[in-house]
């Protein structure tokens, strides 16, 4: 069946969509018309409020801009329900407000979308729950500009408040934002320090965003930087423990913020290091697999493995007593 002008023009939405810049002999091509062709069709988007912006010369061509008003939004279906599922775990998320915008946001997308794709999004809406994460709740707006800072590569300061002490005035160089599922980190270049820290959002405070740019150094990874520094180096202790079960198991059995699993020389075995103030609670937690558990680092873990039996050991042989 040959495709129809609405489909054609639909399709040089998607297109339009997927990449920032296309040329008119790209988009002929893509679609199977001739440029004049092409031409007509940008013409119908504008027509139903699309701006598609047109440059001539070298390095020009289409582009999708920024519009005031939205038209009727073009969604594939696994798309609608991938918006739906994101904006209700959103709702029971760590953004201060985040549960009134998802509404206001599911609200408007069921202004915009076809009647099917509407009752799809609908059944999806009102028939899932969210439960609270526990996890602290940091300002959007912070977020937001932060977020800019670092697309912008300028610098940022602020008063950053650190467990039972005064805030500190902080000059960074933002890189990333991470979020673990339940707080959100930003790793920034700590001009003071010369050196790559991890801040807590939710304890960032008088934020200013100046216009100085940055220059820092090559920036690591910034989730397996912040994975790092959550699961060690704010404990008292960091232990390495290792498990007989492999690599992929024990990631989806962890948490991104309780400790972090690696690769073990020996074939089916999994390294596990986690920071903790308490030894005891790395042994409870690690007495929960199971598997076999070897504890490494450091000595003390044994010595607390070994009084935590003792007890237990004491609380099993109690029950039968009078």
């Amino acid at each position: 069946m040959p495709e129809t002008t609405t489909e054609r023009v639909l399709r040089l939405l998607g297109l339009l969509q997927q990449r920032r810049t296309w040329t008119g002999p790209e988009l002929a091509a893509e679609l199977g018309v001739t440029d004049r062709c092409v031409r007509r069709d940008v013409t119908r988007l504008r027509d139903l409020g699309y701006p598609v912006n047109a440059a001539q010369g070298v390095g020009g061509g289409y582009q999708l801009g920024a519009g005031a008003a939205l038209p009727p939004l073009l969604l594939a279906p696994d798309e609608a329900i991938a918006t739906t599922v994101s904006l209700l775990l959103a709702a029971g998320g760590t953004v201060a407000g985040a549960a009134d915008a998802t509404l206001r946001t599911l609200a408007k997308l069921d202004q915009v979308l076809p009647p099917r794709l509407r009752a799809e999004v609908r059944a999806m809406a009102e028939t899932t729950a969210t439960l609270e994460r526990g996890g602290v709740q940091v300002d959007g707006g912070v977020l937001m500009r932060l977020a800019g800072a670092t697309r912008d590569r300028v610098r940022v300061r602020f008063a950053y408040a650190r467990p039972g002490g005064e805030p500190a005035e902080r000059d960074v160089e933002p890189s990333g934002l991470v979020a673990t599922g339940r707080r959100w980190y930003l790793l920034a270049w700590d001009t003071d320090r010369d050196a790559w820290r991890t801040f807590r959002v939710d304890r960032i405070g008088g934020l200013v965003v100046t216009t100085w740019r940055c220059s820092r150094p090559p920036h690591p990874d910034p989730a397996s930087y912040v994975h790092s520094s959550v699961t060690a180096s704010p404990y008292r202790f960091v232990t390495t423990a290792r498990v007989a079960l492999p690599l992929d198991e024990v990631r989806e059995m962890l948490g991104p913020q309780t400790a972090r699993a690696e690769p073990d020389p020996e074939p089916g075995w999994t390294r596990i290091v986690a920071g903790a103030d308490d030894l005891e609670w790395v042994v409870l937690r690690l007495a929960e697999i199971d598997a076999p558990v070897e504890l490494l680092d450091p000595p003390g873990l044994r010595t607390a493995a070994a009084a935590l039996a003792e007890r237990l050991g004491r609380m099993a042989g109690d029950r039968g007593r009078s």
